[in-house]
């Protein structure tokens, strides 16, 4: 696997490297005209959701990358439910895309991506009887670390129907909250943007206590 670790890193820059460069101008436009860069990808029509989707799909699989941005753009973009239900089925895409590969080739695959060290740091998936339930509950709450532990679950016994389950339903109120705040800026309701934020910061607070717990008990 370490022979082809150069050509999988080089290829994926690569394609990260020349979308950005397609959508440079529109997305460095984005402070200064939200409103003009969501008239841009409109105009393309079904091109600009292929293209955005695509990004989705290299933010997970980049697990470097933040999705909430693209989650709020989205909601900015393309409104409160296809925004979600985009960013929601090209991440859910993209983490199959993982279990799959993951599956077939398994750690040495995972250490492309992610640290050692902090593969080392997660350890509820040793609980192999509650591991659905977690991963269900984790991928609920906001702020847990959903694309690490999306190249950990391929190498769990959860069943591919299981994991596409956890993923789709599992991140889809976050989404839904995060695409809300996105759509609720284009028409200036910042009140629900605080909103939105409050509920996060709660959700995050709590979120990482519940993810600190799992930790320490499976250790």
């Amino acid at each position: 696997m370490k022979k082809n670790r150069y050509p999988i890193l080089v290829f994926g820059i690569t394609a990260f490297t020349a979308l950005t460069i397609l959508l440079w101008k529109p997305l460095t436009g984005f402070a200064s005209d939200p409103a003009g860069l969501r008239e841009w990808i409109r105009s393309t029509g079904i091109l600009g959701g292929i293209i955005f989707g695509i990004l989705n799909i290299l933010q997970v699989i980049f697990a470097i990358i933040p999705g909430a941005p693209f989650e709020i753009a989205a909601g900015y973009i393309f409104g409160i439910l296809p925004g979600t239900l985009l960013c929601d089925a090209t991440m859910t895409l993209a983490s199959v895309l993982v279990f799959l590969l993951v599956r077939k080739f398994g750690m040495k695959f995972v250490e492309l991506f992610i640290p050692r060290k902090q593969i080392e740091n997660i350890h509820f998936l040793n609980n192999t009887k509650k591991a659905q339930t977690i991963l269900f509950l984790f991928f609920l709450i906001p702020a847990t670390p959903k694309d690490v532990i999306t190249y950990l679950a391929g190498l769990t016994k959860l069943s591919l129907k299981s994991w596409i389950f956890i993923c789709f339903v599992g991140r889809f109120p976050a989404i839904l909250l995060t695409a809300l705040s996105g759509s609720a800026l284009g028409e200036s309701r910042y009140e629900i943007v605080v909103a939105v934020i409050i509920i996060f910061a709660l959700c995050y607070i709590w979120g990482m206590k519940f993810y600190r717990k799992w930790n320490v008990t499976e250790k």
